[in-house]
């Protein structure tokens, strides 16, 4: 039986660069963003991850929709799945780390081996895309 993980996440590029984030205890980049509560919508989970981990609050009407990834869960049980819904958009206020997250972390395609699986095609989709060095 496969096990699904619904998350959604922010894809925020600059120079090359994506915005990852660290959590504490771990040694894994993921993208910023996290799992929807109850009868939540994509753009309601986006707003409230990224203010919760970032300190920033995403401008909603500039919220594009980038793609839907899929793959193993990373540290989890063979089976079980992430799918990663993914959107780009603009924000107010400074990036600083907040909640769970420990670190903010600037990464490029070289640094693929430091995300999670799910990061992995997002960052090759990034790279074919040429918007990731």
């Amino acid at each position: 039986m496969t096990t699904l993980i619904d998350k959604i996440a922010w894809i925020y590029v600059v120079d090359g660069q994506i915005l990852g984030a660290r959590s504490k205890g771990k040694d894994t980049s993921y993208l910023p963003g996290g799992k929807r509560e109850p009868n939540e919508t994509d753009i309601e989970t986006l707003l409230r991850e990224i203010e919760e981990e970032l300190s920033v609050r995403i401008k909603p009407e500039t919220v594009l929709h980038f793609g839907t990834f899929e793959a193993q869960a990373h540290g989890k049980t063979e089976g079980t799945q992430v799918k990663m819904t993914c959107y780009t958009a603009d924000f107010e206020g400074e990036l600083r780390p907040a909640s769970e997250i420990d670190e903010l972390v600037w990464l490029t395609y070289k640094d693929r081996d430091r995300v999670s699986p799910v990061c992995q095609i997002i960052f090759d989709k990034l790279s074919e895309m040429k918007l990731l060095s």
